[in-house]
């Protein structure tokens, strides 16, 4: 009888022993889950930061080279446009210095759209100087693609088609490009309208 009671009082013990430890195993899990949830927190604020850093990057660029190839450039004396296109120099070399990169995770199919996407814009990109009126018009409709609100021109299906197909990180660093773009060809139609008005004055200053 008392070794019965032993070996009952024993298994008891066992039981009682693996329950204790199942509890203790999910006290460790519900920790290291806690843990893992805080540092992916972490992880998304680091992967936002260094791509708000890439963004101010680009930023910069764009600015310092319209600096460089703005009208106001090309009415100072040569000794001051010297002395600012050496500073500028300066500025674009210590910027991209800085070296910033997110990769995006994609699947192939999201691979796959981002290049056919890429290489609509490039193609547009490269006949700019051949016809500007009209890239710009294919630019607009492209980015129409890409926001919310109703777009002030006809929107281009078929790359709309392709930019949702894109990883969402994707799709609106191809909406900042064309951002950029449309921006860089509007300065520079600014630019050689303020030039053709220019040597119209200078003709007629001339005729006189």
């Amino acid at each position: 009888m008392a070794q019965a009671r032993i070996h009952a009082k024993t298994q008891e013990a066992a039981k009682g022993s693996r329950f204790n430890r199942t509890l203790s195993m999910a006290d460790r899990s519900g920790r290291l889950l806690e843990s893992l949830d805080q540092l992916e927190v972490r992880v998304e604020a680091l992967r936002e930061a260094a791509a708000a850093v890439e963004q101010e990057k680009e930023s910069l660029l764009e600015l310092i080279q319209s600096v460089q190839n703005s009208q106001e450039m090309r009415t100072i004396s040569d000794g001051e446009r010297e002395e600012l296109s050496l500073t500028a120099d300066r500025l674009l070399s210590r910027t991209l210095t800085v070296e910033v990169s997110v990769e995006t995770v994609r699947s192939p199919e999201q691979e796959d759209a981002l290049k056919k996407a890429t290489s609509i814009i490039d193609d547009i990109a490269a006949k700019v100087l051949d016809d500007m009126d009209g890239s710009r018009r294919q630019l607009m409709a492209l980015h129409a693609t890409c926001v919310t609100e109703a777009p002030p021109v006809p929107i281009d299906q078929k790359f709309q088609s392709i930019v949702i197909s894109c990883a969402l990180e994707d799709q609106k660093k191809i909406k900042r490009r064309l951002d950029t773009l449309i921006r860089k060809l509007d300065n520079a139609g600014k630019t050689i309208r303020i030039m053709d008005h220019q040597k119209m004055v200078s003709r007629s200053t001339n005729g006189k």
